[in-house]
């Protein structure tokens, strides 16, 4: 996708080292970061210089192509990998492609492991990105059964970052909109402002502004009443993790769209390629939910008078506060999902028709 005009991925490897774009200084810089090491990967991950659950499992990938880079020995691998899943323990992907890496690597001679590493990494972002587009021509389908029937501007309302930022490119809940945008389908974005770090407003808004798509920022609070005044068409979120029973992890604050969604009618689609499930896991109470820095919440950044940008608190100091950065949105309230093999319910029975 696009920035001032120009096509970025969101982390790449060029000349041994891994570049990302630093989405912790969103939207009022935008810095390429050079990851070095493999606790450069893990802190990128921990305080969300790359977040979102496809991107970070592939920055966890290319965090062990730099730790063979530093040290091929066993003992050091298997460790970088334990590192790695602890550094978010929420999204699937990263533990997926951490099991996927050491499984190809594992055993293999130490003159081609390297080698061996950077291509399964390469192919899991080329995978996104084929996935993540195909996400966007399945979920095209909804949008343009929305059009053709209202005649007019589609209103779709998001939560968090489900966008090209949050993937290697095209985005999952983006992804639809993107391919309708481009379709010449008229469409305009809610989002989510995203309290506590305002993801949809530091992230979404950004890139659907650099695509020249029309989106309004609204607090998290507001999407109930626009749903009841009949100004949001369809609802589209992404995941950090998926049960096999259609059961949704992401972004704290889905689980109440849902809600609201389902006493309108209003369609709630969960976007995600088939990196974010988890097959194994059955009880939803079992997903791990970070809990993240309670200063997440009482302090606020953004640009001062003089273009600089400062921290403040807004808290009162005594106050405590609880950060926790997902919740689970029940089977029962998805109308579907849209993964890269097609739509389904979200249940065990519609995912295994889809990945047998």
């Amino acid at each position: 996708m696009k920035i001032k005009g120009k096509k970025y991925k969101t982390i790449w490897f060029e000349n041994n080292v891994v570049k990302i774009i630093d989405q912790t200084k969103l939207p009022h810089e935008f810095y390429i970061k050079e990851l070095k090491t493999i606790d450069d990967a893990i802190n990128a991950i921990k305080v969300m210089e790359v977040r979102g659950a496809p991107l970070i499992g592939a920055t966890a990938a290319y965090g062990i192509v730099l730790a063979l880079m530093e040290n091929k020995d066993q003992s050091f691998l298997e460790n970088a990998c334990r590192n790695l899943i602890r550094s978010r323990p929420t999204a699937i992907n990263l533990k997926w492609a951490v099991d996927r890496m050491f499984s190809k690597i594992k055993g293999v001679n130490s003159s081609d492991v390297l080698n061996i590493a950077i291509k399964e990494t390469d192919e899991i972002c080329e995978e996104d990105i084929k996935f993540c587009k195909n996400i966007g021509l399945n979920g095209l389908k909804i949008i343009e059964d929305i059009y053709n029937k209202k005649k007019d501007t589609v209103n779709i309302l998001t939560h968090c970052n489900a966008g090209w930022l949050a993937t290697i490119d095209w985005g999952t809940a983006t992804s639809p909109i993107y391919q309708a945008h481009q379709k010449g389908i008229p469409i305009h974005v809610w989002v989510d402002e995203t309290r506590p770090r305002n993801q949809g407003a530091n992230l979404t808004s950004f890139e659907l502004n650099e695509e020249n798509i029309k989106n309004t920022i609204i607090a998290d609070n507001t999407g109930g009443i626009l749903m009841q005044r009949g100004e949001v068409d369809a609802c589209i979120v992404g995941t950090d993790r998926t049960l096999s029973n259609g059961d949704v992890c992401n972004k704290v604050g889905t689980y109440l769209k849902a809600l609201a969604a389902k006493d309108n009618n209003i369609p709630f689609y969960v976007a995600l390629p088939s990196s974010t499930i988890d097959w194994d896991m059955k009880n939803s109470e079992n997903i791990p939910i970070e809990e993240r820095n309670s200063e997440e919440l009482s302090f606020v950044e953004g640009l001062d008078n003089n273009n600089k940008l400062k921290k403040i608190r807004i808290y009162p100091k005594n106050s405590k506060s609880l950060n926790l950065a997902f919740d689970v949105t029940p089977a029962k309230y998805i109308t579907g999902l849209i993964t890269e093999k097609g739509i389904c319910s979200a249940s065990e029975e519609g995912l295994n028709k889809l990945f047998k």
